[in-house]
């Protein structure tokens, strides 16, 4: 019988394609979930003692800040924490801010009004 042409062979089927298996539907080992490494984030380079360039923007613009924290302070200033707790220490001592609340991990201060000064 000789070979038949690409045509007759859809005509005669109807023209549909065999059903292929689905994949996964057999035996076997499911594949492991791959947990997700979490939010990466960057590492923080802070300064450990203040340069010249920080020191003068601590006492410019932290006395502004309604809310002054030492972990505010850290942040906006890329210093460590325990820098920014003896800088806010300091400005507190010359009265460039106030504290509202001391507590023993928590230290909020505010800034001086002119009602007040």
């Amino acid at each position: 019988m000789p070979p038949k042409g690409k045509d007759a062979g859809k005509s005669a089927k109807g023209g549909k394609a065999p059903a292929k298996k689905k994949e996964g539907s057999g035996g076997g080992k499911a594949k492991k979930k791959k947990w997700s490494k979490g939010k990466v984030r960057d590492k923080l380079n802070n300064l450990v003692l203040f340069d010249q360039s920080t020191y003068d923007k601590l006492y410019k613009e932290v006395p502004s800040y309604k809310l002054i924290t030492p972990s505010v302070v850290s942040e906006r200033l890329k210093i460590r924490g325990s820098l920014a707790r003896a800088a806010l220490s300091e400005l507190q001592q010359k009265g460039l801010i106030k504290l509202v609340v001391k507590h023993s991990s928590q230290l909020i201060y505010t800034r001086v009004t002119k009602d007040e000064a």
